[in-house]
């Protein structure tokens, strides 16, 4: 039986009852509008914990001025329903009034340094800081053993893993790789924004992280020659990038040929609609 809780007040309650009986607490945040990838988080959640919570919560602080808040895709109902298939214990909905009494003036917020500020933090002023704080706050809610996180967007799973640690936060960050479609793009609730025709083009975007893959552990081009050639590349298949960039997994800064875990993080517009992706690349020196 899913319960479903509007007030942060009853879900506590729950989540309180639940300890009593000492049992652990999984915790899936998400924006709704769930997709497989979503559903996938749910079934690792269920594997590790007695209890799963989903909170659906579309977090304006995360937004910034001419984003897509207004238009970001809402459907409650059937993300309950799929909720309701998976078992969930519990599903938080609470409105922008039960997270941000004072919205618009609220004076206490997260920020989390160094990891927030290149790629999706240069392009997004502000995003990260909205993601940390709503995070926090619903750590603060849920208080959950666990916290699933996909690597789709492997930027805001690095700010949330940093953000645990130097708080202290006594939460396990669990990672579940990407999902994607058999065409190889990430699963997104922003790839309904896609036209038929884009959406025929958008798989490109993880052929070329596979094709830079493969070229750096050919070891044949400088890291940074490999970044240019694969946006002119993008540039060339209609795609409008932000960053194609090859990184340190750890960190997040610049990776260079010592260096041995590595991401490859792109951002890049398809139209209107802004995709993100990235592949982990491990190298042998």
């Amino acid at each position: 039986m899913t319960a479903c809780f509007k007030e942060i007040k009853a879900l506590r309650m729950q989540v309180q009852a639940w300890r009593r009986q000492g049992e652990s607490i999984a915790f899936v945040p998400t924006m709704g509008n769930l997709h497989a990838g979503h559903l996938r988080l749910v079934q690792a959640a269920k594997v590790r914990a007695d209890r799963v919570v989903v909170s659906i919560f579309v977090n304006p602080t995360q937004f910034g001025a001419g984003e897509d808040l207004a238009s970001y895709p809402r459907t409650e109902q059937e993300d309950v329903h799929k909720l309701q298939t998976q078992a969930v214990d519990a599903v938080f909905m609470p409105s922008v009034q039960e997270m941000y009494p004072d919205f618009g003036a609220a004076l206490t917020t997260v920020s989390v340094k160094q990891v927030s500020e290149n790629y999706c933090g240069a392009v997004r002023p502000g995003h990260f800081e909205g993601v940390a704080t709503v995070v926090t706050k619903l750590f603060n809610i849920v208080q959950a053993d666990f916290a699933f996180f996909g690597e789709k967007d492997f930027q805001q799973l690095a700010v949330i893993r940093t953000m645990v640690v130097d708080l202290n936060m006594p939460v396990e960050i669990v990672a579940v790789p990407t999902e994607r479609e058999p065409d190889g793009l990430a699963m997104s609730s922003r790839n309904t924004y896609l036209t038929t025709l884009q959406r025929r083009q958008a798989p490109q975007l993880y052929q070329a992280l596979c094709a830079a893959k493969n070229a750096i552990l050919d070891a044949r081009l400088s890291y940074d020659v490999i970044e240019r050639q694969f946006q002119q590349t993008l540039k060339q298949q209609g795609f409008a990038p932000d960053y194609f960039s090859i990184c340190r997994r750890s960190d997040l800064q610049a990776a260079t040929s010592a260096d041995s875990e590595l991401v490859i993080l792109v951002a890049a517009r398809l139209g209107t609609t802004r995709l993100i992706d990235n592949i982990q690349v491990d190298c042998v020196h």
